[in-house]
């Protein structure tokens, strides 16, 4: 896909320019720019309809190149649909494209005229460019008319079997449309699910498992069989299907395994209680039961170790979503590893820094101990805005403890004074709950509160009053003078739920305070009527209080509150006022609760229980739309609680072929005999070349027992290959012991079994090579190949089976050994299609009949494709600049690309630097400094320069693992005295080594690198450009290509691989009529393949 990327970036590009011409004839109105908004502007657009019309494929492409830059730019285009839908069967790919992205935005709101067209895109779908067939399924699938339903369910069946994997995740894609327009369709949407959910390709694996979460989200016995293929692709799945595969598998795990939780409490509680009389016996006896108490399950661990890598992740949401995962899932033991993570996530933007506050905050309510390290990551900043200063002094208020509350105190002092007054609210709020939760404290917090009583913003001491209230409720005893002081504000402060607060206080310790609490009464039945409500309210209780505790004083205040009250405007009041009446003054109506009535008013109130907000929100799933909302969303499924009891774990099991596992055992044999300290050592390497030799006359009996085995079973010819590479990826360099083994091991064949030898080569051949197209991604991610050991023993992997096949031929190339024919087989098994092989093969694999012919027709020769890596036919004498005598200080050096096989290492380009002298002192100590690399990228130095003369000039070696990319190798270029800035930049010709074929071997592997791994172009070849001579020179000088042998005389043909991975590149050019050629590249490194069309390009179209 990197490669198709890079093309649609590139018409993007060239489409921007072309917006500014835009603006002349379809803006520039007529009339007066004040009447434009009304004008009826019948020509606008008229030129694209025009250019979209003619019969030029290069007007319809400007065309269509300017309308998808309206679209980018937010304009409207619908009304082009009609003249651009008439192209969408021009025979022009390009125009093609851009037709079907045209499509794909106005399919929906212009439904009739799409449906118009349906047969086209019928046709589109059978396209042999894989980006057309998913353009129109993509299209196909959002014309949501219900008439089309079958059509479309058939469309997605095929696609589901497309041998492309961005087919095949159009097809998952598609799957949510249809049921969202049809939800009927849902069993047989299940069936695509099924099928999809198998597929081995990282590209594909997001998409279903986002088609199953929305259509059948309870069917998790589809999961059972993927579970551990989903775990081990995780990795290597781009960043949003990441996301929707974690969130399914915790809910998976939540159903599938017991919890690792409440044991541990249980071993301490079982730990505890020894009874004082119990004999050592018992005591020993239990304390094994309680060891015994919980083992984790594999499948468990594997989820759990699979997706810790991804707490680097640079997407947060990939972050978040492995720490929901590990909050649900992981023993508590372990969850904390998610904290650094989390808080390394606070540096990125406002809203992402919000949802992970959110989801801190909840965690800090259970678990303190994950955070506390991080305390000072979560102090509020000035630049933050209110909504991220609020959660942040939620967190810090969480994690307070006796330990640091001083400083959190400081902190809180700081923010109090904040002009944000709702930031400084919350403030006091947060003082108020550090008071109540760490009882040392409270007093401290108690008289901090009194003082900022007298803070001049209105608002903190309203917010001050209404925390003081709560907390004198703990222990009203002790703090008479403080409520004293605060009817002494109440002439001051005008904030509603301040003065109720101060009432209410008056009211409800007014034995302690006789003589304030009257004149509080006097005071306010004077405001009475000016007062809010919930003032008013309170003013009715405290005179209900009073009248009750000291009638005298207030007897005929409270009759006059209750008056004014009585004709009020607020119902509320009015109703409360009657009630009161009722039951404070008796008189021969009232019930026979008035005799109560003290016991009503004056009854101890509980004291108020300051709690976090975000406590009743651990019920929802962290990182969720429902837990930020703290309200359950559509769509939301809850996690389920953990089984007593664990199902049964043989679900998850996958049926992996006998003869598999008796080839893992025979060289898991050799494996363990092997010293492992020679690995790379010589010695070894000349006793593997004569193991060899004796390997192969013995082989013929292992071979036929082992062919004989393959007839036997469709499906074990496939795992034998899957798992005896797996097994053997680190003895690469013993493949002759190997086959000794193997033939000692099977000496017992009969006479019989070898008749047999030719009907079980095309039978495991066929099988292998079935199972094989199913998955023909070459994007496909390297922990797939792992999943045969994986299911017993989780083992984890980053290597692929393509690059395990790519180190198995350089190596048997270095070493100048012929293969034996077991390995081969092996070999070209792999080379067939560089993908990872499956758990389990499929019993009938879907194939059309023009490729099983042409799978019948290929042959196991006895050597490998790439026989082996030829000298170059071409040593250029181009050198580069790398350093400038003027910038160098009178050093200079210039560097060119020797095109030898590299000394250093396999992977190393060799590049000669020439270090010359040009001042009349010597230079001392010429060497290698600092060197700042792309990842992965490494130098491997010259040995240093002691001493170059005046006018003296050295060439020396040195090699680079450029990782088959063009980034430039910086480094420092040091002398004794000084350093220099140097960088070192590749053609991409360089970055390849030439390879000898046959024009068979090369037309084979050309058919297995088609489709996304095909690129093409068609020059004008100059004149004197035409010759065989001239184009195999134009050629090999500007890339570092083997000249493969032609049958004609029109086509020439190249081979390389690339130095790091091994990749195959081949080009072939095509010479046309009229003075034109075409040139195609074919290879598994498509961007490298673009760079290098592009290169070539120019050399043979200029003269």
């Amino acid at each position: 896909m990197s490669g198709n990327g890079h093309s649609y970036g590139e018409q993007a590009g060239e489409a921007a320019p072309e917006l500014a011409h835009e603006a002349a004839p379809t803006t520039a109105p007529s009339v007066p720019a004040a009447f434009g908004l009304f004008s009826s502007d019948t020509k606008k657009n008229e030129d694209l309809k025009q250019m979209l019309e003619s019969s030029k494929d290069s007007a319809k492409l400007d065309a269509m190149k300017r309308i998808v830059g309206m679209i980018a730019k937010g304009k409207n285009a619908s009304e082009l649909f009609p003249a651009v839908v008439k192209n969408v069967a021009s025979k022009n790919i390009e125009i093609k494209k851009l037709v079907y992205v045209y499509l794909m935005r106005y399919a929906e709101e212009q439904q009739d005229l799409a449906l118009l067209s349906i047969s086209t895109f019928q046709r589109a779908l059978k396209d042999p460019n894989q980006l057309i067939r998913a353009s129109a399924l993509r299209v196909l699938s959002s014309i949501r008319v219900p008439i089309i339903v079958p059509i479309m369910m058939l469309a997605i069946k095929e696609a589901s079997s497309d041998l492309s994997p961005y087919v095949r995740k159009n097809a998952a894609h598609a799957i949510q449309k249809l049921y969202s327009l049809d939800p009927e369709q849902k069993e047989m949407l299940i069936e695509v699910i099924e099928k999809l959910l198998k597929d081995r390709s990282t590209l594909v694996a997001g998409s279903v498992v986002m088609a199953f979460e929305e259509v059948c989200p309870d069917r998790i016995d589809l999961i059972h069989k993927n579970y551990r293929k989903l775990c081990n692709l995780l990795v290597d799945v781009e960043e949003w299907g990441q996301v929707v595969i974690i969130h399914m598998l915790t809910r998976y795990a939540r159903t599938q395994f017991v919890s690792p939780w409440k044991t541990d409490d249980d071993v301490v509680e079982e730990y505890n209680e020894n009874n004082f009389y119990e004999s050592d016996e018992e005591q020993k006896e239990k304390d094994r039961n309680v060891k015994k108490t919980y083992t984790m399950d594999p499948d468990h661990r594997l989820l759990l170790r699979n997706t810790k890598p991804l707490l680097q992740s640079r997407n947060a949401a990939v972050v978040m979503a492995v720490a929901q995962l590990y909050w649900h899932l992981a023993p508590k033991s372990e969850a904390g590893i998610v904290s650094k993570s989390l808080v390394r996530l606070l540096r990125s933007n406002r809203e992402v820094q919000y949802i992970v506050l959110q989801n801190i905050a909840t965690m800090s309510i259970q678990r303190k101990g994950m955070f506390e390290p991080y305390l000072k990551s979560f102090y509020v900043r000035s630049t933050d805005p209110t909504m991220i200063k609020t959660l942040k002094l939620e967190i810090l208020t969480n994690l307070a403890n006796e330990a640091n509350i001083s400083t959190l105190l400081r902190e809180f002092q700081t923010y109090v004074k904040s002009q944000d007054k709702q930031f400084a609210a919350a403030t006091i709020q947060a003082i108020g709950r550090c008071a109540t939760n760490i009882t040392e404290v409270t007093d401290t917090c108690l008289n901090g509160l009194v003082c900022l009583l007298s803070n001049r913003d209105e608002t903190v001491v309203a917010e001050s009053v209404v925390v003081i209230k709560k907390l004198l409720q703990t222990q009203p005893a002790h703090h008479g003078e403080i409520i004293k002081h605060m009817a002494k504000l109440l002439d001051n402060i005008t904030v509603p739920v301040a003065r109720a607060s101060i009432l209410w206080l008056i009211g409800e310790y007014c034995e302690r305070v006789p003589k304030i609490a009257p004149d509080v009464l006097r005071k306010t039945a004077k405001s009475f009527t000016n007062e809010d409500d919930l003032v008013k309210l309170q003013i009715l209780n405290l005179g209900a209080k009073l009248y009750l505790t000291n009638s005298k004083q207030t007897k005929l205040l409270t009759q006059y509150v209750l008056n004014l009250g009585k004709y009020d405007q607020s119902y509320d009041i009015r109703d409360r006022t009657r009630f009161i009446r009722q039951l404070i003054v008796p008189n021969e109506k009232s019930g026979a609760l008035s005799k109560y009535a003290k016991k009503i008013f004056l009854a101890q109130k509980p004291a108020p229980l300051l709690e976090s907000p975000f406590k009743d929100r651990d019920h929802f799933q962290l990182g969720t739309l429902s837990h930020t909302l703290n309200s359950r969303a559509t769509g939301y499924l809850e996690l389920s609680d953990w089984p007593d009891v664990a199902p049964d774990p043989a679900v998850r099991n996958v049926e992996v072929a006998e003869s598999a596992k008796e080839w893992t055992a025979i060289l898991g044999k050799t494996k363990k005999e092997k010293p492992t300290e020679k690995f790379y050592s010589e010695s070894e390497e000349e006793e593997d070349e004569s193991a060899s030799t004796s390997a192969t006359e013995s082989e013929s009996g292992s071979e036929s027992e082992k062919e004989d085995k393959e007839e036997g079973s469709s499906d074990e010819s496939s795992g034998s290959s899957s798992s005896s590479e797996e097994s053997s990826d680190s003895e690469s360099d013993s493949k002759g012991s190997t086959a000794k083994k193997t033939s000692e091991a099977v000496k017992e064949s009969n006479a019989e079994e070898s008749k047999k030898k030719a009907k079980g080569i095309s039978k495991s051949r066929n099988t292998s090579s079935s199972s094989d197209t199913e998955s023909s991604s070459s994007e496909e991610s390297s922990s797939d190949s792992k999943s045969v050991s994986d299911s017993r023993s989780d083992s984890d992997s980053g290597k692929s089976r393509s690059a395990t096949s790519s180190k198995k031929e350089e190596k048997t190339v270095q070493d100048g050994k012929t293969p034996s024919k077991q390995d081969v087989f092996l070999l070209d098994l792999d080379d067939f299609y560089p993908v990872t092989t499956p758990v389990a093969v499929p019993r009938a694999a879907v194939l059309s009949p023009s490729l099983t012919a042409d799978l019948e027709g290929l042959s196991l020769s006895g050597s490998s494709v790439i026989d082996q890596v030829t000298t170059q036919v071409f040593v250029p004498t181009k050198t580069h600049e790398m350093l400038h005598r003027m910038t160098g200080k009178g050093l200079s050096a210039h560097y060119h690309f020797s095109r030898q096989p590299d000394m250093f290492g396999d992977h190393m380009v060799s590049v000669q630097v020439t270090v010359t002298n040009t001042t009349d002192q010597k230079i001392e100590n010429i060497h290698i400094g600092e060197k700042k690399l792309p990842l992965g990228m490494r130098i491997h130095e010259f040995n240093p320069i002691e001493c170059l003369e005046p006018g003296g000039s050295v060439t020396v070696s040195m090699g680079i693992d450029f990782c088959d990319s063009t980034q430039t190798a910086s480094f420092q270029l040091r002398t004794k005295d000084d350093h220099f800035n140097v960088n070192i930049q590749p053609p991409v010709g360089e970055l390849l080594l030439p390879v000898t074929m046959s024009e068979k071997d090369f037309k084979k592997e050309q058919g297995m690198l088609t489709g996304m791994n095909e690129t093409s172009a068609t020059i004008a070849v100059a004149p004197q450009n035409s010759t065989s001579l001239v184009i195999i020179e134009k050629v090999v000088k500007a890339a570092n290509l083997g000249v493969v042998p032609s049958g004609q005389d029109n086509i020439h043909r190249f081979a390389a691989k690339t130095v790091h991975s091994g990749s195959l590149m081949l080009v072939t050019v095509e010479l046309k009529e009229s003075s034109t050629a075409q040139l195609i590249i074919n290879t598994e490194k498509t961007v490298i393949g673009s760079v290098l069309l592009r290169e070539l390009k120019p050399v043979l179209s200029q003269g």
